[in-house]
């Protein structure tokens, strides 16, 4: 019992060393002071929009951007952003309200001027969907930038509905993903906020190789049949914070890949979707171990999955540990709190090598649609340690009775459990 409770505690620490250092950073660090509408006029700093003192304007139509939806504003965009980075003073890019068609855009820095550099959507930023003009991983991306803020109350489409045949993952495991709308890769001290992101053709978001990261009040949505559209993918990064989102998607609403430390995710609605998710892991050789793991205050609402932990069989080793999945509402979910070891390649005989443990699901209450309410099937070389269950309280909508299945699992239980722990 003393061993479980030093477990909370160590997982409660590191949700609030991960908060703090989040809160900490440098993200806005330079705000406040008149709200400056440079020489290009005036756009006040509207909601999640820091206020910076003498801040030049780079809108993208004065750069060559047609609103319409029409024309191609690819290049529109890209000067902007080349222009705003090559700044040494305080600069915002602005996206004004109307419809503006780009493909493939990656903004790069690092950026001349201080932190942050601002970059504000105001109107709807809608994909080409010709696959061709989209060779890399993302469809907009940003990339090696100490101190962006991203946000503002506009609309990324993906048009997703027009490619979203050409996905082959559900029969190939070795499949090549449709690019994400979003990809952040190698970012510094960074927010997004406020965005709304539909129908992406891959990942609504995919963030890889970054520090000190916050999401907040986002919404994102796409059909529950849209293939690996994830809503958040996040690997190889420290100190993320995840907060106060809507995400609604064919796939995970959030995934944690390799490498992932000191997430924490708060406050966020998923449905319709797969649920939240560490993982998959081990899918490729050498993975990076994830730890330090935050879900608390969630709401989960007809997803097939509620919190999940998945791996693949045949893996390298690796760890995951120190994860709190805690105070979550499930309403109408499949399987309300599952490990599954053996995801993604059925047919293999090769057990899965990653090791899981530390592991605290915590007053975790509402409805499944499906019996089997707790589902822990770990593996059988690297058994499961030191899971604890506190407080579970689930109810099954249909007729039937709720049961608990475990499998190379080691778990304690304290406080209300329904199901009825495994014998």
């Amino acid at each position: 019992m003393a061993r479980a409770s030093a477990i909370v505690v160590l997982v409660l620490c590191l949700a609030l060393v991960s908060c703090e250092a989040v809160g900490r950073g440098r993200v806005g660090a330079r705000g406040g002071g008149r709200s400056g509408g440079g020489r290009h006029g005036g756009h006040g700093g509207g909601r999640g929009v820091p206020a910076l003192a003498n801040q030049k304007i780079f809108n993208v139509v004065q750069f060559g951007a047609r609103p319409g939806g029409e024309e191609d504003s690819t290049q529109g965009f890209m000067q902007a952003w080349v222009a705003a980075c090559g700044y040494n003073g305080n600069a915002r890019v602005v996206v004004p309200k109307g419809v503006f068609k780009v493909s493939e855009l990656t903004f790069g820095g690092p950026c001349k001027g201080p932190a942050p550099i601002v970059f504000q959507v105001l109107g709807t930023v809608k994909a080409d969907s010709d696959l061709s003009n989209y060779p890399d991983k993302g469809w907009i991306s940003f990339q090696s930038i100490d101190g962006l803020v991203f946000s503002g109350e506009g609309t990324f489409d993906g048009q997703g509905q027009n490619v979203w045949k050409y996905n082959d993952c559900s029969t190939n495991p070795n499949c090549v993903h449709l690019p994400s709308a979003l990809y952040f890769n190698n970012m510094k001290n960074s927010r997004i906020s406020g965005l709304h992101l539909v129908n992406a053709m891959g990942f609504h978001i995919h963030m890889t190789g970054s520090y000190n990261m916050r999401i907040n009040g986002l919404t994102i949505m796409s059909p529950g049949e849209s293939p690996n559209t994830d809503g958040i993918h996040v690997s190889k990064s420290n100190l993320v914070k995840i907060a106060k989102t809507m995400i609604g998607t064919g796939d995970d609403c959030i995934s944690i890949g390799q490498g992932a430390t000191n997430i924490a995710i708060n406050m966020v609605t998923c449905g319709p979707g797969h649920g939240i998710s560490v993982g998959s892991l081990g899918k490729l050789p050498h993975e990076l171990d994830v730890t330090g793991i935050i879900v608390k205050n969630c709401t989960l609402k007809g997803t097939t999955n509620g919190v999940r932990i998945k791996t693949w069989p045949g893996s390298d080793p690796s760890k995951a540990s120190g994860i709190l999945f805690g105070d979550i509402i499930m309403n109408n979910v499949e399987n309300p709190i599952i490990i599954d070891q053996g995801y993604g390649d059925k047919s293999s005989s090769e057990p899965s090598k990653v090791k899981i443990s530390n592991v605290v699901y915590q007053n975790i209450v509402g409805t499944t649609s499906k019996p089997a309410a707790v589902n822990l099937m770990c593996s059988k070389v690297a058994p499961c340690d030191n899971l604890q269950f506190n407080n579970i309280n689930l109810k099954l909508t249909g007729a039937g009775s709720l049961s608990s299945t475990c499998t190379n699992a080691k778990a304690s239980y304290t406080g209300l459990q329904f199901p009825r722990p495994c014998a």
